[in-house]
């Protein structure tokens, strides 16, 4: 029998086009949801993604705020409510603390902190408006707990959102809105391979290299995080709120051996 935990979800997905954002999607299409909104950047891919899996889509740039509040209303408006967010949008540019820009600091806090705290807002207004539960995913990074020297922005901004995971969860739980994060390792998507190629000279080896190294033999791969982000937006999840999960092989504050 079909697993069916979301054929009552309604679910707005931001950055929904791809990679991981898209394996939350097909995961919760999976178990039944069949109202559902992808959310991004890319018009043509974003329409092909959500044709595939029998979603719409609507386009959104995260770094404006009143645009990441207009994208939720015109979600509850297409789908009736809104009681599943999950916030993947997110810029993964290079920067080091010594040659990150004011402006590459201010985009990307923007576009990964500053967009779904107000799309996570307006989400919540709406459900408490309408008397209804509703569940939340921010989609962080194991980079919360230090991250590599070229990424100081980014490791700031998720540092950021997971701070505004658990706050909100806090703020919201006696309306019944539970908010939890996924702290994810390093991940094999088409976003993570345009990233090696842009800024890291890769070649077509890159991932083979990469996951030779890798203690289990691969990367982290999406449709393995969707299966916990399913479940966190879903009923099996109980009261499960203020969590942020570390999604990785490799174990944060642990020395070498």
């Amino acid at each position: 029998m079909p697993d069916a935990a979301h054929q009552n979800t309604a679910a707005l997905i931001i950055g929904g086009s791809q990679g991981l954002g898209l394996a939350i999607a097909e995961a919760l299409v999976a178990q039944g949801c069949r109202s559902l909104v992808l959310a991004g950047r890319d018009v043509a891919k974003g329409e092909a993604a959500a044709e595939r899996i029998g979603a719409s889509f609507l386009p959104v740039d995260m770094a404006d705020a009143a645009a990441a509040i207009r994208l939720v209303d015109r979600a509850a408006e297409r789908l009736g409510r809104i009681d599943a967010l999950v916030n993947a949008a997110a810029l993964t540019d290079r920067g080091s603390v010594l040659d990150t820009t004011p402006e590459l600091w201010d985009r990307m806090l923007a576009v990964n902190a500053r967009g779904p705290f107000f799309a996570l807002q307006r989400v919540a207004q709406l459900a408490i408006a309408a008397g209804h539960p509703a569940s939340v995913v921010n989609i962080l990074s194991m980079v919360v707990h230090c991250g590599q020297s070229f990424l100081a922005p980014y490791s700031a901004s998720k540092a950021a959102l997971m701070n505004v995971t658990r706050n909100a969860a806090q703020a919201l739980r006696t309306k019944r809105i539970r908010v939890n994060g996924i702290n994810c390792g390093w991940m094999d998507t088409p976003g993570e391979d345009q990233i090696q190629r842009r800024f890291h000279g890769a070649g077509d080896d890159w991932l083979a290299r990469a996951e030779a190294r890798m203690p289990f033999g691969m990367l982290v791969k999406p449709a393995h995080v969707a299966g916990l982000a399913a479940y966190m937006l879903g009923p099996a999840a109980g009261v499960m709120t203020g969590s942020v999960v570390d999604f990785d092989q490799n174990v944060a504050g642990a020395n070498p051996e």
